[in-house]
């Protein structure tokens, strides 16, 4: 299935990009989403004329983030959890909870924008936890796991 990508998807191409993707992702995400459209004559032409209208907003989108990452960047979280004496915690500390914690101070996050690649938080310390928050633009974070 051939489309054309209306905004950056990290995966395949910028905007205004032609690519071939299988039938079921194309149909199933990418043009649901509004992330693409068919790629028929019709639209081709459609697309050369919006072309400078959506890399307008694609370059106000990666402003906007970048500086969401600046300011999620210089935060520090703590979290209170119960513990043990060994410092291993009576459950764990997953995306939602550090998700809860970021929007408690004031930065709006979503948990799918959370990067826990090792898997939930299960001992006290401190973590620098990795953010995505668009496809060129990641962050970090610093999150302190306190026993109560």
């Amino acid at each position: 299935m051939r489309v054309i990508l209306q905004e950056k998807v990290s995966s395949l191409g910028n905007v205004g990009d032609q690519v071939t993707v299988k039938p079921g992702y194309g149909r199933n995400f990418l043009i649901p989403y509004g992330k693409a459209v068919l790629a028929t004559p019709q639209a081709l032409a459609e697309f050369e004329k919006r072309r400078t209208e959506l890399e307008k907003t694609a370059a106000e989108v990666l402003r906007v983030v970048e500086e969401r990452a600046q300011a999620l960047s210089q935060m520090i979280i703590t979290i209170a959890a119960r513990a043990g004496e060994e410092g291993k915690l009576f459950g764990s500390i997953g995306a939602r909870d550090i998700a809860e914690a970021i929007t408690q101070q004031g930065a709006k996050i979503e948990k799918s924008e959370i990067d826990l690649p090792e898997g939930p938080l299960r001992s006290l310390g401190e973590y620098v936890i990795r953010l995505r928050l668009h496809g060129d633009v990641k962050a970090t974070v610093k999150v302190v796991i306190k026993g109560e």
